[in-house]
C-alpha cells in the first residue's frame, strides 16, 4: 500500500485554496499559512471552493505525494471556521 503508516498527524486547511496549485505550491502554503514543515511526514488536507474536491500532500521519505479526489455526487463536510 502506498501511503503513510502508523500514527500520522493530519492537518486540515480550513479555508479554500487555489486548486491550480500542485504539490510544490501546496507545500509552500503549508509553510506560509500553517507554519508547518511539509516534509515532516504529516498529511496536509486542502479543499477547493467547490466542496466536492480535496487534495492531500505528504512526504513519504523520497518525495512529496499529491492525492486528489473529486466526488461524483455530494460534497465533503468541512469544519466551520470563525475568523
Amino acid at each position: 500500500m502506498i501511503g503513510p503508516t502508523g500514527a500520522v498527524k493530519v492537518m486540515v486547511a480550513t479555508k479554500p485554496v487555489d486548486f491550480r496549485k500542485g504539490a510544490e505550491g501546496l507545500a509552500a502554503l503549508v509553510r506560509e499559512t500553517m507554519g508547518a514543515d511539509p516534509f515532516s511526514g504529516a498529511v496536509y488536507v486542502f479543499r477547493a471552493k467547490r466542496t466536492d474536491r480535496i487534495k492531500l500532500i505528504f512526504w513519504d521519505g523520497t518525495g512529496v505525494c499529491l492525492y486528489a479526489k473529486r466526488l461524483e455526487d455530494g460534497e465533503f463536510r468541512w469544519p466551520k471556521v470563525q475568523d
